[in-house]
């Protein structure tokens, strides 16, 4: 743990500077986990139950009467041996509920990983169902205002009450066009023969015309001859 101490007494906090690096930490865990020592004072419980082992073994390989040391010894030796095992029965105790809470926490994190590959999942599909439901609402939007643009125009009875009274005009006039024509068609007729007859009666009052002149003056050289016979001509008058 961050420790800290004050500087100048004004409640400001300085970092402590630690004797030992990251390494050395490290390399002091391990040998307390080994050793099962919790502090850096004191004699290792394993070096302990080492000199009570050694003690035992010396006291037995010694050819006196010494059977109350030797049973003293090994009480001891068993005591420390005890006392020794309980660390271990704790931290194997411990590291079984580590290697539980390890498996429950790689279950809970598969579930999680599965529970967020399903939300993308669901994100995805809801994605797809918002446009889905965009294009959906276009439409209806679309539809309404075609519905709109509809519903203001004229009922289909009125529009065909129109369209019938339209036909029967149409009808009317196609009628009263072909009147018209045929009528047109028999004024043409009509002034073409009446132009024909103009022109036959223009042509027989020419010749007419043409032959009262001709009668006109054969008349007069006639009158003229005769006019001469009676005074005897020139050559008579000549004589005389």
């Amino acid at each position: 743990m961050l420790k800290g101490r004050k500087v100048g007494g004004r409640g400001e906090t300085a970092a402590a500077h630690y004797a030992f690096g990251p390494v050395e930490d490290d390399i002091i865990i391990k040998h307390r986990l080994l050793t099962r020592t919790t502090t850096t004072r004191g004699e290792p419980p394993l070096k302990k139950l080492q000199k009570k082992f050694t003690a035992f073994t010396v006291e037995v390989d010694k050819e006196s009467d010494n059977y109350n040391d030797c049973e003293r010894l090994a009480k001891a030796f068993l005591q420390e041996l005890n006392t020794f095992e309980i660390p271990l029965l704790k931290s194997k105790l411990v590291m079984d509920a580590h290697v539980r809470e390890k498996e429950n926490f790689n279950e809970l994190k598969d579930e999680i990983n599965r529970q967020i590959l399903q939300a993308q999942g669901d994100i995805e599909d809801l994605k797809k169902q918002l446009e889905e439901s965009k294009i959906e609402r276009q439409y209806k939007e679309e539809c309404e205002a075609i519905r709109k643009l509809v519903a203001m125009q004229t009922p289909r009875s009125e529009t065909q009450k129109i369209i019938t009274e339209l036909e029967k005009e149409i009808g009317m006039l196609e009628a009263e066009n072909t009147a018209g024509s045929r009528t047109l068609d028999l004024r043409k007729k009509q002034f073409t023969l009446l132009l024909h007859v103009v022109d036959e009666l223009q042509n027989t009052i020419e010749e007419e015309q043409r032959s009262l002149m001709e009668e006109m003056r054969t008349a007069t050289d006639e009158h003229r001859t005769g006019l001469e016979d009676a005074n005897g001509g020139p050559d008579a008058m000549a004589v005389d």
